[in-house]
């Protein structure tokens, strides 16, 4: 197991959303653990969906940037970690390329990390259907 500062952890947390708010799959992925999991706000599941696996999360942002073209992650405030574990607050703003819905979502991630990398994203968040 490697050791990894707060400061290096944070740092990963802020490469994370900048790689979302590109757009960059591989880029995600790359700062995940193999086994990764990603438990999703929303799906049929309780809790909402949860994919294991590099290539699952992979696909898993590829359908989220084909489906919102134009999202992006905002942070809310600076992130934060203690231990292996780490939060970013955040507003997520989109648009539906089905339909054009807008959305404007208030959230948190809480990360649990493993030798460096991210090992669960665990999301949580408010919706609020809005014009931006």
């Amino acid at each position: 197991m490697t050791t990894t500062s707060a400061e290096q952890l944070e740092a990963l947390l802020k490469a994370f959303g900048q790689a979302f708010n590109s757009h960059d799959a591989e880029s995600l992925v790359s700062m995940m653990t193999e086994d990764c999991v990603f438990r999703m706000a929303m799906g049929s599941a309780p809790g909402g969906n949860e994919v294991t696996g590099r290539e699952a999360v992979r696909e898993a942002f590829l359908q989220t940037f084909a489906n919102f073209p134009n999202a992006r992650w905002i942070p809310r405030a600076p992130d934060f970690v203690v231990g292996n574990r780490g939060v970013s607050e955040w507003t997520y703003q989109a648009t539906r390329q089905s339909d054009g819905v807008r959305f404007d979502m208030a959230g948190v991630d809480i990360f649990t990390f493993r030798d460096g990398k991210i090992a669960m994203k665990d999301t949580f968040r408010k919706e609020r259907l809005q014009t931006f």
